[in-house]
């Protein structure tokens, strides 16, 4: 098909957007072929360029050609109906113009990547195929000629590109193909992912069909009756325990559950399913829904009452509420009311949690209430799995969604409500790549697009939320009380400077925490310890000459990890074993200086010996299979003292935790950042809120060298509201927000001169409009990174939408000018609206 056939042709024209960033959508003309299948939302193959070949989403059609490029035709539809909405598209154009990107960039954040075919996307055999013998495993006798000489080649290969399958297929529009293999689930998608998310798994147990009726069940039981009554066993604990009722049939009954209630063993399961009478899978326990579980019950409190009420009486007139309820007030009871609420009238809610990843009990919980209706999404799943929750959303099987911040692209129709959980979290900002969007501030303009209602909900609320509500922008509602009468923490201060001098240190354990674990322990009570640095320390440095390991890619120390011996980069995965002697005066005499979770660990063996101790740290879930496991066993008390980082503040609830150890707040309020002593309070606040959450009161120790610090004692008396009024004082005299609005560029190249000249030149265009509110260029606090040197500005803005409207708009037009100076084009710029 050559592409000048059509150019006489083509009377219809759509504007398409790519999955790349570019600063304006191009258009494309609709062959005649295709002007009955074209359709807004669904995805087109082009050609961008002379040979590059993608996806992209139709945005609009219309009957304008461009005057300023020769127009190329769509080569194929891809999809049978549109996967994306006109309001998503909306939602995609705000998200756009608000951050500073392209929609190539969104639509990159928005899309599953099995939805986002590219040239250089790589092919690899579904996992149904190819786990064993794929020959033999393959059917392939379904397929069309050409899914068939795609499959074969698979066979072969392992993994295509798609440029390689349309040399296989000898033609140039070969998506279609690929679309039909991934629907049969001969392929997938082939992705890159540093950390996978590992879910927790369970085998389930079933009844082979064939041995499904009366009749061959009772010859079945004669037999076993006479010959193994252990299998008798089983096969009559799975038929109890499936509590056949009317025409519903056998269902999936857990493995664990059916070996506790035959008392038969694994070897007695095992052989029923060798003779296939029964069939046995692992399958993710967290999406497996039980259709006889029944809604937990839970009597709201006198103060819960009043405040869903309060709640209710907010969204009459305000579209956004701020719930802010201290740790373990039960703002998920009000949650699930006001849910179900929202569903008896047909609508649909989107429950946002931070990290979704740390908060399987909510998710658990939920569930109880709400069953199948309940679809959980995030970015860890793998691509098949996001596909098929996006398709099934589309198609109305879920009405209750809970996700991390990408579940705000998901396809709804109907929304109702939307619930922040944790707004406070910085884990609902997106960093790179763009959009940077913050997933609190997008789901309100998302709630905006369906006339829903957004609640917002946190103990240690940000302070540009609490202060919106302050001003009566949003509703405001609040528990001040934990659910069943449980006293808040009592928080106490361990003096270091006084420690220290009366020499009642051990290493790094103040007395007063070290006996508070004892005391703990020996009543079989659990412990959880705060130290927000990974590692065993963060610095290796020479005592003879002062020489301090560096990364070599990064202006950033390497920090020593005892248990792989080695010095690793946080920001670029940099590893070095660790040194002998020093390498600038060969001094033998190196030391670590500082601690971090690993050597808190080590530590404590030495204070606390038979203890089970375990971390929970980002090296830690990645080495001991997943979150999952030690979460599972501190659960149920198989660790006996938990030491973390900020995981271990996120959406936890265990029983039994009677103690909380801060092992250094000094560390968590000394960063040279406008929001350290907010992020200090919130997160201290957040992990003494883990202390004695249902039985009893806890204890919360934390270790500083500045006891009388006012943050502290804020801290200490529980006063969200005190620090509030401090703090706003502090950002009202710097301008800083909630009084103004920032906006962040970061200039990166691998020449620093080049970096800092770019920087200068939007700086100087900025500072012509804004004077002394563009501050920089300045280097940041870590001035090179992955070899690329960093430079940054900080464009401070007063609280007016048409004054922001315009700076985005002269950033944009002055980016554009720098891309164009071939001296400065490869410089990367990031724009970061909001930066957090």
């Amino acid at each position: 098909m050559q592409l000048e056939e059509f150019e006489t042709d083509i009377t219809v024209f759509a504007e398409v957007i790519l999955p790349l960033s570019l600063q304006k959508n191009y258009t494309y003309g609709i062959p005649k072929e295709f002007e009955d299948t074209a359709a807004i939302g669904k995805r087109v193959e082009i050609q961008f360029g002379k040979k590059k070949i993608y996806a992209g989403i139709i945005k609009t059609i219309h009957n304008e050609a461009p005057k300023e490029y020769k127009i190329k035709p769509i080569l194929s539809v891809l999809d049978e109906y549109s996967i994306v909405s006109k309001t998503q598209l909306t939602f995609w154009k705000w998200m756009a113009d608000y951050y500073v990107c392209a929609e190539g960039d969104v639509m990159n954040a928005a899309l599953p990547s099995g939805f986002r075919l590219e040239s250089e996307t790589s092919i690899i055999l579904h996992s149904s195929i190819s786990e064993q013998n794929p020959r033999e495993n393959a059917d392939f006798s379904h397929l069309s000629d050409k899914e068939y000489l795609v499959a074969e080649a698979m066979l072969v290969e392992h993994e295509l590109s798609i440029d390689e399958v349309s040399k296989i297929l000898l033609q140039k529009t070969v998506y279609p193909v690929i679309q039909s293999l991934l629907k049969k689930n001969i392929i997938t998608i082939k992705e890159k992912l540093i950390e996978r998310y590992h879910p927790k798994m369970e085998t389930w147990i079933s009844l082979n069909p064939d041995a499904a009726n009366d009749e061959k069940l009772k010859s079945l039981f004669d037999e076993l009756e006479k010959k193994a009554p252990g299998q008798l066993a089983v096969l009559m604990a799975y038929i109890h325990l499936c509590n056949l009722q009317n025409d519903k049939g056998y269902r999936e009954i857990l493995k664990s559950d059916l070996i506790e209630k035959s008392k038969a063993g694994n070897a007695a399961l095992n052989v029923l399913v060798k003779k296939k009478i029964l069939f046995q899978h692992k399958r993710e326990i967290g999406r497996v829904i039980d259709p006889n579980t029944e809604s937990e019950a839970f009597q709201l409190s006198s103060q819960q009452a009043a405040t869903l009420q309060q709640i209710r009486k907010e969204f009459e007139s305000k579209n956004v509420v701020l719930l802010h309820g201290v740790t373990a007030s039960g703002k998920t009871n009000l949650y699930v009311q006001l849910m179900e609420e929202v569903m008896a009238r047909d609508q649909q809610v989107l429950y946002l949690l931070p990290e979704i990843a740390l908060t399987s009990q909510i998710i658990d919980r939920l569930r109880k209430y709400f069953g199948s209706k309940i679809g959980i999404y995030h970015s860890r799943f793998n691509t098949a799995q996001r596909v098929e929750i996006w398709n099934k959303l589309l198609n109305g099987e879920y009405q209750v969604i809970i996700g991390a911040r990408s579940s705000l692209f998901l396809p709804f129709e109907n929304l109702g409500l939307l619930i922040v959980d944790e707004e406070h979290d910085s884990s609902y900002k997106q960093y790179d790549p763009a959009p940077r969007y913050h997933g609190r501030d997008a789901a309100i303009y998302l709630a905006s697009l369906f006339n829903a209602k957004t609640i917002l909900g946190s103990a240690t609320p940000s302070l540009e939320s609490y202060y919106n509500a302050d001003k009566k922008k949003y509703g405001f509602a609040e528990l001040t009380e934990r659910y069943s009468g449980i006293e808040m923490p009592e928080i106490a201060m361990a003096d270091l400077k006084e420690e220290k001098k009366r020499k009642t240190m051990h290493l790094h354990f103040s007395s007063k925490l070290l006996d508070g674990m004892k005391a703990a322990l020996d009543r079989k009570e659990q412990v959880i310890l705060f130290q927000n640095r990974r590692g065993y320390a963060p610095y290796l440095q020479c005592e003879n000459c002062g020489w301090v390991a560096m990364c070599p890619n990064c202006d950033v120390h390497l920090t020593y990890h005892k248990f792989q011996h080695e010095l690793r980069c946080h920001y670029c995965s940099h590893r070095k074993n660790s040194f002998r002697q020093c390498p600038a005066c060969g001094s033998s005499h190196l030391t670590v200086s500082g601690f971090g979770t690993e050597k808190i660990e080590e530590e404590l063996q030495l204070f606390l010996p038979g203890t089970i101790i375990s971390r929970f740290d980002l090296d830690a879930i990645k080495a001991k299979h997943g979150y999952q496991k030690i979460i599972s066993d501190f659960e149920r008390g198989k660790i006996q003292v938990l030491v973390g980082t900020q995981m271990v503040t996120k959406g936890l609830d265990f029983e039994n935790v009677s103690l909380v150890g801060v092992m250094n707040a000094d560390q968590l309020l000394n960063y040279a950042d406008f929001r350290s002593a907010e992020r200090g309070f919130q997160l201290m606040s957040q992990v003494s809120g883990r202390a004695g959450r249902k039985k009893k009161r806890g204890n919360v120790t934390i270790q500083t060298m500045q006891p009388d610090l006012p943050l502290l004692q804020l801290i200490v008396n529980h006063d969200y509201r005190g620090f509030y009024n401090a703090e706003i004082i502090h950002r009202k005299k710097f301008f800083y927000p909630p009084y103004s609005r920032l906006i962040q560029l970061l200039f990166k190249h691998k020449e620093k001169k080049k970096a800092w000249e770019a920087a200068t030149i939007i700086g100087d265009a900025l500072q012509k409009e804004l004077g002394k509110k563009v501050l920089g260029p300045a280097v940041p606090s870590v001035s090179r990174i992955k070899n690329l040197y960093l430079f940054q500005l900080l464009v401070k803005l007063d609280r007016s939408g048409a004054l922001i409207l315009h700076i985005k708009s002269l950033i944009r037009e002055n980016l554009l000018k720098l891309g164009e100076n071939t001296l400065y084009r490869s410089v990367d710029v990031a724009v970061d609206v909001d930066p957090n």
